[in-house]
C-alpha cells in the first residue's frame, strides 16, 4: 500500500475513531482534568514548552470512576499554560456543569484543586493536609491514563500535520478506552 493510499484511510477513519463527547453527566459524577505535552514536527501549532521541545498542549479529562477518557481538547501550543489551555481548548464546555478536580495550575478556574498554604502561615491544618493527601490519590488516576496512552509511539513523537495530531490523540483515547473496557 503507498503512502498517499494509507493517509487518505487514516484522514477517512480517524474522526470515526475518536471517542464521542456526552452532552450530560450523571450529578454524582466526578471528573478529572489535565494536560499533557505531545512532541510534535509540525511547528504550526506547536511551540517550544518548557522541555525545550516543540510540543503541543493537550487537555484529556477522564471519568474518575472508570478512568475513560471523557473528552479530549483542540490542541494548543505547548507554551500555553493549564489554565489557559482549560478554556481555549474546548474542555470546559465538553464537561459542563459536571464536578471536576485538577491540580494546582489551574487556580481562578472554579474547579476543584488542592489547598495552599495561606501567607504566614506556617503550613496548612490537619485537615487540609488530609484533605491535599486523598485528591492526590485521586488524581494520581489521570496520570496513570497518560502513561498508558503514551506507550503508544505517535503520542512520543508525532510527525502528522494539519488536524492529525488531534486525531491522533482521540484515536489513542479511544483506544485507551477499548483497553480498560477489555
Amino acid at each position: 500500500m503507498s503512502k498517499s493510499a494509507a493517509d487518505r484511510i487514516i484522514d477517512h477513519l480517524g474522526p470515526a475513531l475518536a471517542p464521542q463527547q456526552r452532552k450530560r453527566f450523571r450529578t454524582d459524577t466526578v471528573l478529572i482534568v489535565d494536560g499533557t505535552l505531545v512532541p510534535t514536527r509540525g511547528h504550526y501549532i506547536a511551540e517550544q514548552s518548557k522541555n525545550y521541545q516543540y510540543s503541543t498542549n493537550h487537555q484529556v479529562v477522564i471519568d474518575a470512576d472508570t478512568r475513560l477518557v471523557v473528552a479530549v481538547g483542540r490542541p494548543l501550543p505547548g507554551n500555553r499554560n493549564d489554565r489557559k489551555a482549560w478554556e481555549l481548548s474546548g474542555a470546559k464546555v465538553a464537561v459542563g456543569r459536571a464536578t471536576v478536580t485538577a491540580d494546582g495550575g489551574y487556580r481562578g478556574t472554579g474547579l476543584v484543586i488542592p489547598h495552599r498554604r495561606e501567607p504566614g502561615q506556617v503550613g496548612p491544618p490537619a485537615w487540609k493536609e488530609e484533605h491535599n493527601r486523598s485528591h492526590c490519590k485521586v488524581r494520581a488516576r489521570i496520570e496513570h491514563a497518560f502513561a498508558r496512552m503514551k506507550t503508544w509511539k505517535i503520542l512520543r513523537d508525532c510527525r502528522l500535520k494539519g488536524d492529525g495530531v488531534h486525531h491522533a490523540m482521540l484515536g489513542i483515547a479511544c483506544l485507551h478506552n477499548l483497553t480498560l473496557a477489555g
